[in-house]
């Protein structure tokens, strides 16, 4: 075996000696790898009949050779020579097709597969290319935020593992960013590893922001060769906060300064719209000169009217950047007189006033007895009726809260005042004795009799009604009796009385006391029989005039006609003198 090799050498080492006069190999091929992957590289030549082995080898940068693998056509026996960057990855077919596991950046060479003859030697070369394919751009060292008008480093894109090594790209919004003075600076750089002979790619980009970059993402993306051809990996967006100075102050008011009323808590807020907001303002308060300095919160507590006016509010460092508006405190006040509990004697005048004052018009409502009145109370002389409790209240309809009452007990006094009716049943058996007294405090009645009769009821009384009620007795008198009735209350004490005949005698009832309501019903009648016979006689007086107009017009139209009669007689007269002249 070894004298075998020995010749096979030395038949090689001549036939390369004479390499000149060899028929020419194939041409050039290449062989496109993924990093990692298994390399196969298939010899491409057609094998001789009288093969002797096949060989392949791969050429140094200098173009040495290195051979690295043997097969022998008669034995079928692989050998591989000791190479220490391809032990264990190598692997040679039947067919002289060379395989390398785990390929690596330094397989990429000019491989040669050979087969020889008695007489001659045929060659094949390959080209190895080996691809890696880069690690996901990710942009890092970001900038915490960007200043308007500044330029400033945004971030590094890194991509990295990379073979043959790619180039970064820069994008705004989707869109390309391309180099420009002042505004866009892009610093690329790369480095291999030297072990694994793999590129890291870094891109720094400074740009100059500006308000419309807000929200605006950026990316950045690697482009690189594979073994199919070139290929792009985008990074993940990025999106940054921009800085930009203060160009508008404004001013809140909390609450909103259309309800704002006396005792409120008023809060001022001052916003700048830059990024970010400023923390700092000078608040100006009406009347004064001197801003307060504070943080973009002013509170004044339980206002008065007196603090109606112009608030203002400034940036700190640039005071003619301010804000304003003007808060109206309003207010509400009432004043009642009298008020609380005013006590008059009846047939008193009483003048009662409600004055409002506001910040603008206000809603005035009067209440009696918790119902509502129609007009405001004006006594001119006072009844027991208008006695009550009557509530003067107002308020500001836009202005949530704002409202003011003030109350009138009024008390109307009087002494007791009696009159006494009788009136007999329609039996004839019995005669009813009303005593009606007027007067407050609710006076209280007594029943006297003097002389004989049965009392049937002496307690009976009605109910107490704007200062009036009545008590009867019912009675059946068999002689004339005198009957007193008392009412006492805590001003006076009152008496009157009434003689009454037996049941036996009769004699002329007198009417009862009319009640407030039916005399209220009586007075409605009372005022549409007035209306009724005002209007009679004003169609009567009507109807007269224009009769005297007729008769007027029609005496003026007979003396015209009389005229005219009496001037037919005389031309007759006329006539016949004149005929009897002739005659």
């Amino acid at each position: 075996m070894e004298s075998e090799r020995a010749s096979a050498c030395r038949l090689l080492f001549c036939l390369l000696i004479a390499a000149a006069v060899l028929r020419p190999g194939l041409g050039w091929y290449t062989v496109n790898s993924a990093y990692g992957d298994t390399i196969i590289m298939p010899c491409r030549l057609d094998v001789p009949q009288n093969l002797m082995f096949g060989k392949w080898k791969y050429e140094k940068p200098d173009g040495s050779p290195v051979f690295i693998a043997f097969r022998s056509s008669t034995k079928k026996s692989v050998q591989y020579d000791d190479v220490p960057e391809y032990k264990d990855r190598l692997s040679l077919s039947e067919n002289y097709t060379l395989s390398i596991s785990n390929a690596r950046i330094s397989d990429e060479k000019r491989f040669v597969c050979m087969l020889v003859t008695e007489d001659n030697v045929f060659e094949a070369p390959t080209i190895v290319k080996v691809f890696k394919q880069p690690s996901k751009p990710e942009i890092v060292s970001k900038a915490l935020f960007l200043e308007t008008e500044q330029l400033k480093k945004l971030g590094d894109c890194i991509s990295e593992d990379s073979y043959p090594d790619g180039n970064i790209t820069w994008y705004r919004n989707g869109k390309v960013l391309h180099p420009l003075e002042g505004a866009v600076v892009i610093i690329f750089k790369k480095e291999m590893d030297p072990v694994t002979q793999l590129y890291t790619m870094t891109s720094t980009l400074e740009y100059k922001t500006s308000k419309a970059d807000i929200q605006m993402p950026f990316t950045c993306s690697v482009t690189y060769y594979g073994p199919s051809g070139q290929k792009t990996v985008y990074s993940d967006q990025a999106v940054f906060d921009i800085y930009y100075p203060t160009e508008q102050v404004t001013i809140q008011v909390l609450p909103p300064k259309n309800a704002i009323k006396e005792g409120d808590n008023i809060t001022l807020k001052c916003l700048g719209n830059g990024n970010p907001p400023p923390e700092e303002f000078l608040f100006y308060l009406p009347g004064q000169p001197e801003g307060i300095r504070s943080s973009n919160t002013y509170t004044l507590t339980d206002v008065r009217r007196n603090a109606t006016g112009d608030y203002k509010c400034s940036l700190i460092d640039k005071k003619s950047m301010i804000a304003s508006t003007t808060i109206t405190v309003h207010y509400l006040d009432l004043s009642l007189n009298p008020s609380g509990e005013v006590t008059r004697q009846i047939g008193d005048a009483l003048p009662v006033s409600c004055t409002i004052s506001a910040s603008r018009n206000a809603t005035v409502v009067w209440m009696k007895d918790n119902i509502r009145l129609r007009s405001s109370p004006s006594f001119s002389s006072l009844h027991y009726q208008d006695a009550g409790n009557y509530v003067c209240e107002t308020a500001l309809q836009e202005v949530e809260g704002l409202k003011k009452r003030e109350s009138l007990t009024l008390i109307v006094e009087g002494k007791p005042q009696i009159k006494m009716t009788k009136k007999t049943d329609p039996s004839g058996l019995s005669k009813t004795i009303i005593c009606h007294v007027e007067g407050f405090p609710k006076p209280a009645i007594q029943w006297t009799i003097t002389g004989s009769g049965s009392v049937i009821n002496q307690t009976e009384e009605s109910p107490y009604i704007n200062g009036r009620y009545y008590s009867k007795i019912i009675i059946s008198p068999e002689e004339n009796v005198t009957l007193t009735c008392t009412a006492e209350n805590q001003l006076e004490r009152t008496v009157n009385s009434l003689n009454v005949s037996a049941i036996s005698i009769p004699e002329h009832d007198e009417a009862d006391e009319i009640s407030d309501e039916n005399r209220e019903k009586v007075n409605d009648q009372a005022k549409l029989i007035v209306g009724i016979v005002v209007g009679l006689l004003l169609a009567a007086l009507v109807a007269g005039v224009v009769y005297w107009l007729y008769m007027k017009k029609s005496k003026t139209a007979s003396k015209h006609v009389n005229k005219d009669l009496g001037n037919i007689e005389e031309n007759k007269k006329l006539e016949e003198n004149n005929h009897k002249t002739e005659a």
